[in-house]
């Protein structure tokens, strides 16, 4: 699931992020990608306490329904659009049957060990990364 996300950029200031579908959500980042990746992380964070608030966690709003919206006309000046990813830690892990060609189960495995991390972590780690970009 992706939200719309507004990016921001004053002169002599890091780039911004917002979520119109969070008020009060927003990181920053010194480059577009920074503000993006952290933003992502931000969302996770807001959403984890609207949950152990118990609030409501509103379903992505479309683009074309943002930009209509006349409740954001004033952010939407300037603004550069992205899509970030809800990429929630739920707290406990599954176990999953994946197929993979042999060649590249070798190069993540080879690539784990030499990381220290377990095949799971890597590939956790890989699909994060991923999913941000």
């Amino acid at each position: 699931m992706r939200y719309v996300a507004f990016v921001h950029k004053d002169p002599d200031s890091c780039y911004g992020i917002s979520f119109p579908d969070f008020p009060g959500c927003t990181s920053a980042g010194d480059t577009m990608d920074d503000a993006i990746a952290n933003g992502t992380k931000a969302l996770a964070f807001h959403v984890r306490g609207m949950e152990t608030d118990g609030d409501t966690i509103p379903g992505p709003h479309s683009l074309e329904e943002i930009v209509i919206d006349p409740e954001f006309a004033d952010e939407l000046d300037g603004v550069s659009f992205a899509l970030v990813p809800l990429v929630r830690d739920l707290g406990s892990t599954t176990r999953i049957n994946v197929s993979l060609d042999l060649g590249l189960l070798k190069a993540i495995d080879d690539e784990a060990r030499s990381r220290g991390q377990t095949r799971s972590a890597f590939i956790a780690s890989a699909v994060r990364r991923e999913l941000v970009e």
